[in-house]
């Protein structure tokens, strides 16, 4: 059938409008899909399109000491950035940046021809540097404040703060445990940009979001760690030791006031120092307590009624074979009583009370004191030490562990377990921090001191309190542990080391420790010392003894313990972080030369720029001083020789 014109028209006519509108419902269509059913796909999209989000580090929350003492903080400061499509000029931009940036020229351009609409140039620079590149305007180069970790206190209590990477995340220590509660809430910033995805103006640039992380208020007391540290590194150097560490206790609360360890670090410039100055020893590291378990062994058998302190025992003039081997003490004795056996710190003695007590009771009283676990202390990589169940003791083994062979401890377990001795008996929880607190200055977590067990009667540690102090007086081996005015209990301890080759003991090598407690009448600190390998001296009577009274001398002052005994001369003040800047101020010091006569770089960590200026003013040194605030990191480090033509320079920074 052939069609008319008019029909054809008609039928054009028809197809086109249903074509038309079925376009016009396809479009209706997808318009109602992107804008009610898929909206906020569709929204998310076009903010894409219009906005460039880039991620910015947080604000990590503060630590405190126990009297809100700053130990660290996170402080503002530049990092730069560049918006390849928005720089006219690249071999202009490049020249000026080059030197500026400490980059090479090839790097920066690479950088700077990107196709990408954000690159970062340099994170978290120093304020003179930012200063210097913001005063030439360069088009495409843009600033935004982030945050730096910064620890006031330069060495001060580093193994135990730890530091954090350039995230900012802990690494180590407790940064790294309370990561997640010192973490703040990531911010954004956010820049407009157009069809060409260039920046809409100077001021398109906002920061959205972020919200700063939870303080941490801490058990420790800044005044007692810098004087444990302080005393620490003094001994070291006494006695050419390798490492040591000392944790002071309240025994009433269990709260650990002060952990030092050395050698240390500066968690401001942690790169520079070896990974072993990093170690928190007093917690990570192992050791045999030698003679300070026998404080537990007596503890153990006065508590079961199997010895009295005036019982006498047979020391076999100082050798005494058991289990297929001889048991030798360092003085031989004839007859001694429990109370002597402790004085002297006889091995034969121990050896015989532990045979009486027999290893299932003597290995629960260790448990019970909290050898061989952990304390739970809220820091990483805490040791267990390693205590053998009784299964595996042979009659040497029991012995052995008697006098404090055969098994380890750390410092703070045996620090914890002389503070139950000290309360009455009394184990107790030991943490590090108090409190957590927000930043709206809301307590969101407090930590109070807590009871984990009984282990010995108030009746018993009464006594063994009294059997210690016999340690410190004259004739005891601990008489060097003594502080004028006061009445102290303690007891010393000397370890050979396993030698790692032979599997035996080292002929050379020793711990010597001492742990000890004051005022005997009512005591308010137990400090421990560990001394690793020294040199000079061998023995925890005179080694670690007199670290513990210097130690103990100063802080009971420092605390206003009045004295109960008369004493001998008047004590001088302690030396505390509040007194050390006037101290140090006022020093008049000396330049020191190496052997072939060439300057010595003296310590100027935790200096502000007056000290600094006041020491090349003294020592005729030309300082370099970048920055301001305070001494955060110095080249040559502390003690190294200044050779010709080096640049000697200190680091400062600001406090937030």
């Amino acid at each position: 059938m052939k069609l008319t014109p008019e029909k054809s028209c008609k039928i054009r006519i028809v197809l086109m409008g249903v074509g038309f509108t079925l376009f016009f419902l396809a479009i209706v269509g997808r318009g109602f899909w992107l804008q009610v059913i898929d909206a906020d796909a569709t929204a998310a999209r076009a903010r894409k399109q219009y906005k460039r989000i880039v991620p910015l580090t947080p604000k990590r929350g503060g630590i405190f000491d126990r009297n809100g003492a700053e130990l660290a903080r996170s402080i503002s400061i530049d990092s730069v950035f560049a918006e390849p499509l928005r720089i006219e000029d690249v071999d202009g931009t490049v020249r000026a940046l080059s030197r500026l940036l400490g980059q090479s020229s090839g790097t920066l351009r690479k950088k700077l021809t990107s196709n990408r609409s954000f690159v970062w140039l340099k994170r978290k620079m120093q304020p003179e540097q930012s200063a210097r590149i913001r005063g030439l305007k360069l088009p495409g180069i843009a600033f935004t404040k982030e945050h730096q970790r910064f620890y006031p206190n330069g060495h001060l209590a580093a193994q135990l703060l730890g530091f954090t990477g350039l995230d900012p995340r802990g690494l180590e220590g407790l940064e790294r445990f309370y990561d997640s509660q010192l973490q703040g809430q990531e911010g954004f910033l956010v820049a407009a940009k157009d069809g060409r995805r260039k920046g809409m103006g100077a001021s398109d640039k906002v920061i959205q979001g972020g919200s700063d992380g939870n303080s941490l208020y801490l058990t420790v007391d800044r005044n007692l760690q810098y004087l444990a540290e302080k005393e620490l590194a003094k001994a070291l150097q006494e006695n050419k030791a390798r490492a040591g560490c000392v944790v002071i206790v309240d025994p009433a609360s269990g709260d650990i006031l002060a952990m030092a360890n050395q050698p240390t670090y500066n968690p401001n410039a942690f790169g520079r120092f070896p990974a072993s100055s990093r170690r928190n020893r007093a917690v990570c590291d192992e050791f045999e307590p030698g003679s300070t378990l026998k404080v537990f062994l007596v503890a153990a058998a006065l508590n079961e009624n199997l010895v009295r302190p005036e019982q006498l025992i047979n020391c076999e003039n100082g050798a005494y074979r058991v289990g297929g081997m001889t048991i030798h003490d360092h003085h031989p004795h004839d007859i001694l009583s429990v109370a002597d056996v402790l004085r002297l710190s006889s091995n034969i003695g121990s050896a015989k009370i532990g045979k009486i007590l027999e290893r299932r009771r003597y290995f629960d009283y260790l448990r019970k004191f909290g050898f061989g676990d952990r304390t739970g202390i809220d820091f990483p990589g805490e040791a267990t030490g390693q205590l053998r169940k009784p299964e595996l003791w042979f009659e040497g083994d029991l012995a052995a562990v008697s006098f404090g062979q055969g098994m380890t401890v750390t410092a703070l377990q045996l620090a914890r377990a002389t503070a139950a001795i000290a309360n009455g008996g009394l184990l107790m929880h030991s943490g590090l921090v108090r409190q957590i607190v927000n930043d709206h200055g809301e307590v969101v977590q407090r930590n109070e001191p807590r009871v984990l067990r009984r282990v010995v009667s108030e009746q018993v540690a009464g006594r063994i309190r009294g059997l210690m102090e016999l340690v410190t007086r004259d004739g005891g081996t601990g008489t060097l542990a003594s502080v004028p005015g006061y009445r102290v209990a303690g007891k010393t301890g000397t370890a050979q080391k396993v030698d790692p080759v032979t599997g035996g003991y080292s002929a050379d090598k020793r711990v010597a420790s001492f742990v000890g407690f004051a005022p005997v009448e009512n005591p308010r600190l137990v400090i421990m010392v560990m001394v690793d390998e020294p040199r000079s001296q061998v023995y925890g009577g005179l080694v670690a003894a007199p670290v513990f009274s210097r130690i103990a001398g100063q802080a009971l002052r420092y605390l206003g313990v009045p004295p109960s005994e008369a004493e001998m001369d008047p004590p001088l003040p302690p030396e505390t972080m509040e007194t050390r800047e006037a101290i140090t101020a006022g020093e008049v010091q000396t330049l020191q030369v190496s052997e072939k006569g060439l300057p010595v770089m003296p310590q100027c960590f935790g200096m502000s720029c007056r000290q600094v200026l006041q020491f090349m003013d003294r020592l005729g040194l030309n300082i370099r001083i970048r920055g301001s605030g305070r001494v955060v990191d110095q080249f040559p480090n502390p003690g190294e020789t200044i050779r010709y033509g080096d640049e000697v320079w200190v680091k400062l920074e600001p406090p937030a």
